[in-house]
């Protein structure tokens, strides 16, 4: 069990003919992805690594059943590029792209309202699923299948953690990075309630960061409706107020979205929060063990 990205899930990569998207779905069909088509306006017609590319997402959707779609397009071209998946139907929609303009993403967000479509990103490492397959650009060695969910705004840290993980033997069910953009499409909340129905899922590792009020909004729903324990990390505490750390929403703004101030309400939560990013690995194998899971 995994989710959002399972056996069924068929990729279009929007951008399969550029740089980043040749490299990265190279490296998604070697990890055993089930891509069937790309897109790049003006290469309809093309044939990449034997796959058809088209100049349409609706021609993939209608041709070879595309119902995923991943995005490696430019910033100025990301915003339409998902607004074209969202219009052909596509259910899920991975964007890998940094630079995509607030307010062209508040159109995005719009646009979403009343579908079934599912964003994940911009500007975030994507989701994998081991022994299924992925969508962005997580290393491939790394991953390791098994029962624990990692949900993150930072791709640096998505990597440490389930290099960590693998290497204490302890495998990841699916992993999702969010993003660090003001404005995501998946928050941790949204990616909380889909682990909590995951029976394949036993424990979760949060990483957030400073900014904003998403970690905190995902204490509120870890107190009132997660049964599964939560370990968590948040990066950042040494940043000084009204200074972007990495992340377009990554600062501290009015006093509001420190550290101090998200590390305690996710405690309160109940949730491990780990103060030391090294250690991550080995908290979630304790807390593991602590329930007889592994």
């Amino acid at each position: 069990m995994s989710i959002l990205l399972d056996k069924n899930t068929r990729i279009v990569i929007q951008g399969i003919t550029g740089g980043e998207g040749s490299f990265h779905a190279r490296e998604a069909l070697q990890f055993g992805t089930n891509i069937v088509a790309g897109v790049t306006p003006g290469k309809g017609g093309a044939s990449f690594d034997g796959l058809p590319v088209y100049n349409r997402v609706s021609d993939a959707v209608e041709k070879d059943g595309a119902n995923a779609s991943g995005i490696f397009v430019p910033a100025g071209f990301a915003a339409d590029a998902i607004l074209e998946s969202i219009e052909a139907g596509i259910k899920l929609i991975v964007c890998m792209t940094e630079g995509i303009p607030v307010l062209e993403m508040v159109k995005v967000k719009k646009a979403l309202r009343g579908t079934d479509c599912r964003l994940i990103g911009p500007n975030c490492p994507g989701i994998t699923t081991p022994g299924v397959g992925k969508i962005g650009f997580m290393p491939n060695f790394i991953h390791k299948e098994g029962n624990v969910g990692v949900i993150s705004r930072s791709g640096t840290l998505t990597y440490e953690v389930i290099f960590q993980l693998s290497a204490l033997d302890i495998g990841q069910s699916t992993s999702i990075g969010i993003g660090g953009d003001p404005i995501v499409g998946t928050t941790f909340t949204d990616a909380l309630e889909l682990f909590e129905n995951d029976p394949a899922t036993d424990l979760v590792i949060l990483i957030g960061e400073i900014g904003g009020t998403a970690e905190e909004e995902a204490a509120q729903f870890i107190k009132e409706g997660m049964t599964k324990k939560v370990v968590s990390f948040i990066a950042g505490q040494t940043a000084p107020p009204g200074k972007r750390m990495g992340h377009a929403g990554a600062i501290i703004s009015g006093g509001k979205g420190t550290a101090e101030e998200k590390v305690k309400t996710l405690r309160e939560a109940g949730v491990i929060v780990e103060p030391n990013p090294a250690n991550i690995g080995m908290a979630a194998k304790q807390s593991l063990q602590a329930q007889g899971l592994i």
